[in-house]
């Protein structure tokens, strides 16, 4: 037998929660971000953490693993090197082209930014039982996986 359908009441609770998750977590990623340096915005630490977990990007890829055009990437990759978290090689097939990778500081300051959000993390869910994080984490999972 299918599962009823949810109701409107449940369904605008969850819609709620996670325009209120949202907002937080907005918020967050720009605490985060001027965390690192008062001058970055949002955007540049999404830059950062794709380079910290994927190693040197071709600015192409990281223009199109971000969804914004090659000039947001060339923006942000100038601004993040003069911060000195970046580091920028010409790409020998074009020369207009830039592979991105952290530089020395940009990996201890992404490292020290982990290890925040892993503290903050750990004392707003110390309290919950193995058993619900686990089943948080799959209802995550499901609902990101969702089409």
């Amino acid at each position: 037998m299918p599962a009823a359908a949810p109701s409107a009441e449940a369904l605008h609770e969850v819609e709620e929660q996670i325009t209120v998750l949202a907002v937080q977590v907005r918020l967050a990623v720009r605490d985060a971000a001027a965390s690192i340096d008062p001058a970055l915005p949002p955007f540049g630490l999404r830059l950062l953490r794709i380079l910290e977990r994927c190693g040197p990007v071709h600015s192409g890829a990281a223009a199109e693993r971000l969804g914004v055009d090659r000039s947001a990437i060339s923006r942000q990759a100038r601004q993040l090197a003069d911060l000195g978290l970046v580091e920028m090689t010409s790409d020998p097939a074009d020369g207009r082209a830039r592979f991105l990778s952290l530089s020395a500081a940009g990996c201890e300051r992404m490292r020290d930014l982990g290890g925040r959000q892993r503290q903050r993390m750990q004392e707003a869910l110390s309290a919950w039982p193995e058993e619900d994080l686990r089943a948080f984490a799959g209802y995550l999972e499901r609902l990101t996986a969702a089409e």
